[in-house]
């Protein structure tokens, strides 16, 4: 029987890959689903037992892991909201999304929690350690009285595979209550209905490759929606095996997992990919002997070949494509991917669309597109002509949010009158609904003579140029000025002397200004000691720097 929502889903998925592996820590223990389902089973006993009532609310604090994954499905079960709290958030965002929020109960990694002040988390009933489940704090005695202090709560009855269920919920229910990283103030809550998550996940089982018993390497945080969606909730649905990092996801440790688990499908944000790109194949394509060889036909197809067999053999080798999502991919390293024949494809969405907007498969995929508008969604470019001239793009359907919680003043200023999204994106479409983004409409500049100028466009650029490891372009007195944090990592590699900095980023200036036009030029490169701050999404806050 087709399921027609997200509980009914979970429950035929649980069932029918009741056997098969679903969860690893990496470097640790698998577990089936079965052995999940009784995690489950057991959380929505606590539930219950300690007088949560569904449709409250449970924040979930740490980094991916099994566990983790089990207090959020454990959630979704008892018929509970989720409340993902982003590891990397400051203490006050912590604070504020626990009361904000209003949730009764607390899961939350140790290591974290003994890094916040437990007295200024307002309204919690319960706070129960991820590592073990074993009760941190707690004002109910209902909780109390399930396990003794410092002892595990995940001692419950056995659950038969037919006994076992999600709760099921409307579509306009909320499900996810995720708070994103605002551009100013406290982060804003989300809130992501059942429909969405529902669509989100249907859209990828009907378009995305993976099959039973297919590999996953979960890299990008749970706590945000890009992760959760797609290298979670989406995989369980196929019967597929994911693994939790666990680890910061640096290059060499990314590679290192992907060599050993063979990930099938494999996400993305555009940062980690331009890294490697940047520390594996630039020093390679720069040496004057390949720049030579690369511009002889024929050769040129055999290094091309060449290169992008090392490529996927460094992610595994068994993967059939490469989503990337959460921002503007680098011009630079799409035009070497499509030169090589890469398969990869890039995305486009936000948290309040759950996260989908647009996708296409790598083969489909069009050169600088963000992919066709996903099913169940509809799209409008706020422009007199959307195929050639940029406006706002805005979306309504299925996959939009019901608004921010708590917060008219925000929700005014999102939705159109006639009840759109608006993005704060910038773009043009095609016949076919592909998206071309050209930025946000907070970011844009404007030129001296009216031109506008989208400064990720042109950092992306910058972020190519020797030395260069990320840059943020302002407008100060209408000229560009762009903020450089060096490279200094690959400085010392290269035996560079710190003096040598002014030198190199003002021939780094110089390189770029005959690249664009005059109106896109920049008069001054300056060093800055400190990497910017960034949010979940590797995005950086430039409002701290403009």
């Amino acid at each position: 029987m087709e399921s027609k929502n997200l509980g009914s889903l979970y429950t035929e998925t649980f069932r029918k890959y009741w056997d098969l592996d679903l969860f690893s820590d990496y470097e640790g223990e698998c577990l089936k689903f079965s052995d999940v389902a009784q995690s489950i089973h057991t959380l929505k006993t606590i539930f219950e037992k300690a007088g949560l009532q569904p449709g409250e609310k449970v924040a979930i604090y740490g980094r991916n892991s099994t566990n983790w994954a089990k207090v959020f499905l454990g959630t979704l079960a008892y018929g509970a909201v989720a409340v993902p709290v982003l590891p990397d958030f400051k203490a006050d965002n912590v604070y504020h999304i626990v009361e904000h929020s209003e949730a009764k109960f607390l899961f939350a990694q140790k290591s974290l929690y003994n890094d916040i002040d437990h007295t200024k988390l307002k309204g919690i009933e319960g706070c129960i350690a991820i590592d073990d489940f074993s009760i941190l704090e707690c004002q109910k005695e209902e909780l109390k009285a399930l396990a003794n202090e410092g002892k595990s709560l995940m001692v419950g009855e056995h659950v038969k595979k037919e006994d076992f269920f999600f709760a099921e919920k409307n579509p306009d229910e909320l499900q996810i209550l995720s708070y994103t990283s605002g551009s100013v103030g406290f982060s804003k809550g989300v809130m992501i209905p059942e429909r969405s998550v529902y669509s989100n996940i249907v859209f990828a089982q009907e378009n995305m490759p993976l099959r039973a018993k297919d590999r996953i390497v979960s890299l990008l945080p749970m706590a945000h929606v890009f992760g959760l969606a797609f290298e979670f909730l989406f995989p369980i649905t196929m019967g597929c095996h994911t693994t939790f990092l666990t680890k910061t996801p640096s290059p060499k440790v990314l590679l290192k997992a992907f060599g050993e688990i063979k990930p099938h499908l494999i996400f993305f944000v555009p940062l980690i990919l331009e890294k490697i790109y940047k520390k594996q194949l630039l020093p390679t394509l720069s040496k004057p002997i390949m720049k030579a060889l690369l511009a002889i036909p024929g050769v040129n197809s055999i290094l091309h070949k060449k290169i992008k067999d090392k490529l996927i053999d460094s992610f595994g080798g068994n993967f059939v494509e490469v989503i990337i999502g959460g921002a503007a991919l680098s011009a630079e390293v799409e035009t070497l991917l499509r030169k090589i024949k890469f398969p990869f494809t890039v995305g486009y969405g936000m948290t309040e669309c759950g996260p989908l907007i647009s996708y296409a498969p790598w083969n489909e995929i069009r050169k600088a597109s963000a992919g066709k508008l996903v099913d169940r969604m509809e799209m409008r470019i706020e422009s007199d002509d959307p195929h050639r001239i940029v406006g706002e793009i805005q979306v309504k359907g299925a996959n939009v949010m019901l608004g921010y919680y708590k917060n008219d003043e925000a929700n005014r200023n999102t939705f159109t009158a006639d009840g759109w999204l608006k993005t704060g994106d910038l773009g043009v479409t095609d016949d076919d609904k592909f998206i071309y983004i050209k930025g946000r409409s907070k970011n844009m500049l404007l030129g001296s003579s009216g031109q506008n100028i989208y400064p990720e466009e042109l950092e992306a650029r910058l972020n190519n140029l020797p030395y260069i490891q990320e840059c943020v372009v302002i407008q100060r007195n209408a000229k560009l000025t762009a903020l450089v944090y060096p490279d200094f990592e690959a400085m010392k590699a290269d035996g560079i002397d710190a003096n040598s900095l002014e030198s190199i980023m003002e021939q780094n200036r110089q390189s770029y200004n005959k690249q664009v036009a005059s109106y896109e030029q920049l008069s001054k490169i300056e060093i800055v000691s400190e990497e910017f701050e960034k949010t979940p999404k590797r995005n950086i806050k430039r409002f701290l720097y403009t």
